[in-house]
């Protein structure tokens, strides 16, 4: 028997609806297990020990009652630490609401308590979110239990952590430009970054609006349909499609846009990830989509002016209570004028359209998720050349806006966890989910957990 905050989401779910596992019995074993790894991980900025069992108990007290909500219902799940929770401080990670505690949830905390999930606490997260590392943050940095002495990704580095140590069954994260996908690869877990807009992001400390997503991180590719289920604007049944195979469909792979310094074993992993699609049925080839060498500056254009005018008030009360680094990045939003902004916008709407006819002659596109596995965590992580090519294969799909999951592939020689990167069509998440699900079936890297 695995322990039980081994268990996956849906396979936890089989057992609190049978009756077999009491939630408060779950919720135990999660929180035995942040008391036991969270010294060496700080993967949580507030742990939330009492009311998640009272959460917990009045779970179990409703399914004995036969009012059984569905597969959340008593599963532990964690919050990155930039969704409002109504009652609980929100940091974003940063002195600046070192003290903010809002009155209501955010949109997908509210429907996560509907559905009967126990909150356990707030997680870590790189400062503001803008960031790729979660080496900076009031709070501390966050170890990747993989390898402690290396950066988790960011900047729900606290969320990917947490899953994969099972500090908890899943948690929530945020996305502007890699930001779910990116530390899901670097600890091996699944990241989901749904279609823009698909996920509430009302109660979500905002970094970039136009491109920030909101999504689920969890052990496997059902388990983050489980969660799109009830975090979705949507009636869709995301796990439909799953088990359905995928002979026939069709990937993309622009291999133009790979990163000369993309890690050997993370190239590897990707084309054997590719084989064992090719023979589940998929027809896997290269395609070219121009535009995606424009994404890195119309990007930057974007997220640097957007997160500017957020923060611009609070910068000129509070600018000592920023750290340097992310000071800095808002700063330069000063640098943009509204033509630079203007014209980043222009070329979205070229990557938009580039990747609509892309998506006509196929059904996803595929490349790693990072150029290379996780770097060493040190207080120079954020200032290495490398750190800033981190999210090179995620970001054009914050800029354009598709649905995109990451799913381990892998391991390169250091024993550090590597990502495949699948991407859809707007709204068909069943579909992606459909093909992740297809893969994992076929491998047992998900299986996999980190030696603690």
């Amino acid at each position: 028997m695995p322990e039980l905050y081994d268990l996956t989401i849906a396979e936890a779910a089989v057992l609190i609806e049978r009756r077999d596992l009491s939630p408060v019995e779950l919720t135990r074993a999660c929180m035995e297990r942040v008391e036991q790894v969270e010294g060496r991980l700080n993967a949580f900025i507030t742990v939330l020990p009492d009311s998640a069992l009272e959460d917990a108990r009045k779970a179990e007290y409703a399914i004995a009652k036969g009012e059984y909500c569905g597969p959340l219902h008593g599963i532990p799940i964690g919050a990155k630490d930039i969704f409002d929770m109504a009652g609980v401080r929100t940091t974003a990670a940063s002195k600046v609401f070192a003290e903010r505690v809002p009155s209501t949830d955010a949109e997908a905390v509210r429907r996560l308590r509907v559905a009967g999930a126990v909150i356990i606490g707030k997680l870590n997260m790189h400062e503001f979110a803008y960031g790729v590392t979660t080496a900076t943050s009031y709070y501390g940095p966050t170890h990747n239990p993989w390898d402690l002495q290396r950066i988790p990704g960011g900047s729900s580095g606290g969320s990917a952590a947490a899953v994969a140590a099972g500090e908890c069954l899943g948690a929530l994260g945020t996305d502007t430009a890699a930001s779910i996908r990116l530390p899901a690869a670097l600890c091996g877990i699944v990241g989901l970054k749904p279609t823009y807009d698909l996920v509430s992001r009302k109660g979500v400390i905002p970094l970039a609006w136009s491109l920030d997503h909101c999504g689920p991180m969890t052990r496997t590719t059902l388990d983050a349909a489980l969660m799109l289920g009830v975090l979705a604007d949507t009636s869709a049944d995301h796990t439909d499609g799953i088990g359905k195979g995928v002979d026939g469909l069709r990937i993309g792979v622009p291999r133009h846009y790979f990163h000369e310094a993309t890690q050997p074993a993370v190239l590897r992993a990707f084309d054997a990830a590719l084989q064992t699609l090719t023979e589940l049925g998929a027809r896997v080839r290269e395609v070219k989509v121009p535009s995606l060498s424009y994404v890195y500056p119309a990007l930057a254009a974007i997220i640097a002016t957007e997160a500017l005018a957020y923060h611009l008030p609070l910068l000129r009360e509070n600018t000592e209570d920023y750290t340097t680094g992310v000071r800095l990045r808002l700063e330069t939003g000063l640098l943009y004028t509204a033509a630079h902004y203007l014209q980043a916008q222009r070329v979205r709407t070229v990557v938009i359209e580039e990747m609509a006819a892309t998506f006509e002659s196929v059904d996803f596109l595929a490349m790693p998720t990072t150029p290379f596995t996780a770097l060493e965590l040190s207080e120079q992580s954020d200032l290495l050349p490398e750190t800033r090519l981190l999210n090179w294969y995620t970001r054009p799909f914050n800029l354009s806006g598709h649905p995109a999951i990451s799913v381990p592939c892998g391991f390169d020689e250091k024993g550090l966890p590597i990502g495949l990167q699948l991407v859809g069509r707007p709204f068909e998440e069943g579909t992606l989910l459909r093909m992740a699900h297809a893969y994992q079936q076929q491998t047992d890297w998900h299986t996999r957990r980190p030696g603690l």
